[in-house]
Order: C-alpha cells, then structure tokens, then sequence
C-alpha cells in the first residue's frame, strides 16, 4: 500500500518538476526571441548607418570645435547658445577620428557604444535579460533616428547620464560614498553638456539624505565633489582661454531671457509631427510603466524603484521645459524609461512571472517593430541627401570666391552654410555662425548690441562672399534682411548676386566696393 502510495506521488514530483522545467525553457526562448528581434533590428540599422553623412546640426559643433583647435576662444569668437560639453565632446571626437564623414560615424556609434555599456552596468543586479533588452532598444532606437540626429547634443548627455545611474544604483546596494561621488561626476559632465540635467540634482541629494545620521553628511560632501569636480575644471578651460566671461554674457544676457522663449510649440504638435512619433512614446511609455510595476520588492526597499521613476520624470520634465518639441530633446526620457522597462523585465524573469514577463516582452517586440519601420524610412531619405548635397554644392560655388582665404559670411541656421565652410575650412569675419539673433526681440538692447557688433564686424573686414539662406528660424524667407536695414543697405551697396543655389543665395563682393 505504501509503496502503491509513493509510486503516484513520485510520478507527480516528476510531473511538476518536467513542467516548471518546460516553463523555465519556453520562457527564456521568448525572452531570447523577442530581445534577439530588437538586436537584431539594431545591427542591421547599426550597418545601414555605416555610410551616413556629416550633417544638420553636428557640422555646426565640428566647425566650432575646429575653429577651437585653431585657437578661437569658445564664446568670445564663436557666438553659440550650447554649453562648452558639447565643444569638448566635438574636440575628442575630431581628435580620435578626424574630420571626415567616417570619422563622424565612428564618433556616434562609440557615444552609443559608452552608453549601452553603462546602462548594462547599471541594470546588473537585474540580470543579463536586463542588461541584453536595455542595450537593443536603447541602440534601435537612436539608430532610427536617422543621420540628423547622431551626435546630437541630447544624445551625448546621455553617455554622461547612463553612468550616473550605473553609479546611483551601485550606491543603493552598497551605500558606499565613492559610489555617490561618481554619480556626481556623471551628473556634474552632464549638467555641462545640457543644464537641464540639473533636474536630477535632487533625486542624488535625496539619496544621500536617506542615510543614517552619521553617514548622511559624508554621503552629501562624496556627492558634492562630484558635481564640483567637472564645473572646477571647465571653468578653467574657459578661464584661462578669455572665455568664461563671454559665455556668462551670453547665458545671462541671451540664451535665459531671449532664447528660451523662442521657437516654442505645443508639444502635443511637435510629437504628433515625429515620424511616428506617437507610437514610439506609446510603446516606451508601456514599456516602462510596465517594468517599473514589475519591480521586486527588494527593488522598491533599496530605492532602485524610486530612482528609475524620478529619472524617466526627468527625462519628461527635459522634453517639456525646453519646449521647442525637437525630436532629439526625447532622449534622456527613452534613456530613462528603456532602463526601467528593462529593469522590469528583468525581475519578471527571474522570478518566472510567466504572463507578465510575456506582456512586457510583447511591448518590447512591437516597440522594436515600430522603431524598425521608422529606421527604415530614415536610413536614405531624401531630405537628408538634398542638405547633404546642398553644403557640398555651395563649398564648389565658395572654393573660387575665397580662393585666397578671404572670409566669407553665412546668414544661415543649419541649412548647410556652415557645413560648407567647414568642409573648405574657411573662417567668417563676424563670430556669429547663425543669423536668427538679428530678427527677434529687436528692441531688446542685447539684440541691438548683437546687430551693430555685426555690422562693425563686416565693415572692418568685408567677406569675400555673403550666403543668405532662403528659410529663417523660426520663421522668414529672403525678405527677413530686410527688416534689418544697415544689413541690407550694406549688403546692396557692396554685393552682387552671383549665384541663385538650392535655397540659398551667394552675394559676390562687388569689385568697385
């Protein structure tokens, strides 16, 4: 009898242990085959970029980062509303891959490289499931992006920003304060690439804050030499260059009362202006509100859960308040919310939640679809050809003109007139590489300054050429010269029109000037 007993029970061990052995397989071949889709997504994207062009924004901060290694002050001889991050960041990149288009793509993918890494250190703790999904969407979904939006300014502060949450995860499993310090000095290059990221200032002090007493105070001095040691030395650099007081200028006297408040949309239309834009910030949206509900208790206890909230509201909060809606100012959100997400992924796994590790693994495969479809229709677009095609056009009509290194000067935005004095490594007579400043606020004093500094410039030393580009920003064609009569009366006096191009035109100096 007993052993009529122990023979069913024996079998229906066996039984249970065949099933959650069968369990544990199929979901880890979901898992592999759902993270493998998205990688795969993102090699293949990865390999399409290969041949990209240097263009849109990223020739504006090579030629600035040129006009540095030729000894420019940064600010004083470059008049630019980035932070100087985005110069150093430029300088390393011509540095390690010179100047070249190749060079460029080289650049990028090393960016996205150093910021997948960083997400894999930060998301250990939560497995290599974690660690594997965090990197493909994170990678899938800079690639789909497109050629405008590599080396863009909200993409590098990313690399910074990952590693500060690699650091702020390992301080909350080990409350070590070296740890602390080294999420201030992500967060500290960061605030240094984008002031923005200053946001998140306060989710490291509450970090340190919730120590005991007696460590709370070594805690908050770690993390205060952090955030210091990058602010001491760029405002070094700039200070022993002539140009910390240039930029003070410009950030007080421009950039925080005038630019921040031009150029701004709903952003419910700019979203809806993405290409598919709509869908992406669903499907990461599901993604990590999922992941972060999926959360372990240990998670919650430690913090990692409070953390990964406060970045992802961030990372909202970094889209919204600059509110020019530009598709690449999402980045530090899809930085933030693909780690969640992943984060959540990860724990689900571990701990064989079966339908909700599917559910999320079902988001991550139709988040990696869409991303998918969108990177394929910007791998060649056209638009991107004809900017590219449109700066090589104008440096062949210039190359002759300035055939003596004269300076020509560019009334531009990022239509490609700045590339094409880089690709000919011409300098302008004036420091001022866009022209949207002249035509907004105009009876600001600071704007009146801006335009009789332009024109003294040019009357001191007259380009051999002025480019004028038919599309303003935010607005304007052609005619916006005219409502600046000292430019357009000088330009008429001394200029003829020697070639009408693809959107620009190219004054001449006249030889009787």
């Amino acid at each position: 009898m007993v052993g009529d007993a122990v023979g069913p029970a024996r079998a229906l061990g066996v039984s249970a242990a065949a099933g959650t052995s069968t369990g544990r397989v199929g979901l880890s071949v979901l898992a592999g085959a759902s993270v493998g889709w998205t990688a795969a997504l993102a090699l293949a994207l990865a390999a399409g970029s290969l041949g990209w062009p240097l263009v849109h924004d990223a020739p504006l901060m090579h030629y600035i980062a040129t006009r540095i290694l030729e000894g420019a002050v940064p600010y004083r001889d470059v008049f630019d509303m980035n932070f100087p991050g985005v110069y150093l960041a430029h300088l390393l990149g011509l540095g390690l891959f010179g100047r070249g288009d190749a060079g460029f793509r080289a650049f990028d993918l090393l960016v996205l490289g150093g910021t997948a890494l960083g997400l894999a250190v930060g998301l250990q703790s939560f497995g290599r499931w974690a660690i594997a999904a965090a990197a493909a969407l994170f990678g899938l979904y800079h690639l789909a992006g497109g050629a405008w939006r590599a080396g863009q300014r909200d993409f590098i502060l990313c690399l910074p920003l990952a590693w500060m949450l690699a650091a702020a995860m390992a301080y909350l499993r080990s409350g070590r304060p070296r740890w602390l310090a080294l999420a201030g000095v992500g967060l500290g290059t960061a605030v240094w690439i984008k002031p923005h990221a200053g946001l998140l200032a306060p989710v490291l002090v509450t970090l340190a804050w919730r120590r005991p007493p007696g460590e709370r105070w070594p805690a908050l001095a770690s993390l205060a030499l952090g955030l210091g040691l990058p602010a001491v030395g760029i405002a070094a650099w700039l200070g022993a260059a002539g140009g910390l007081g240039p930029f003070l200028d410009i950030v007080g006297g421009y950039v925080l009362p005038l630019y921040s408040r031009l150029g701004r949309e709903s952003l419910v239309t700019a979203v809806l202006g993405h290409d598919l834009g709509v869908a992406v910030l669903a499907g990461l949206g599901l993604w990590t509100l999922g992941g972060w509900l999926l959360l372990d208790r240990a998670a919650r206890a430690e913090g990692r859960r409070a953390l990964l909230a406060a970045t992802v509201a961030y990372g909202a909060l970094h889209f919204a308040l600059q509110g020019k809606g530009w598709e690449y100012h999402l980045y530090p959100f899809a930085l933030f919310a693909v780690a969640s997400g992943a984060a959540g992924l990860g724990d689900a796994l571990r701990r064989r939640r079966r339908h909700a590790a599917g559910a999320l693994l079902a988001v991550l495969v139709l988040t990696a679809t869409v991303l998918g479809v969108k990177g394929w229709w910007n791998l060649e677009p056209a638009w991107i050809a004809e900017k590219s095609a449109r700066a090589h056009a104008l440096a062949r009509t210039l190359a002759p003109l300035s055939g003596d290194r004269t300076p020509v000067q560019v009334l531009d935005t990022t239509d490609g007139g700045i590339h094409a004095l880089y690709l000919l490594g011409l300098r302008q007579p004036t420091r001022f590489i866009y022209d949207f400043h002249f035509y907004h606020d105009v009876d600001r004093p600071y704007v009146q300054r801006l335009r009789a500094e332009l024109m003294a410039e040019l009357r001191r030393r007259p380009p051999a050429a002025v480019v004028l580009f038919e599309r303003g920003w935010p607005s304007g064609d052609y005619d916006r010269v005219e409502a600046f009569p000292a430019l357009a009366g000088w330009l008429e006096a001394g200029y003829r029109l020697a070639e009408q191009g693809d959107g620009y035109r190219v004054y001449a100096a006249r030889r009787d000037r």
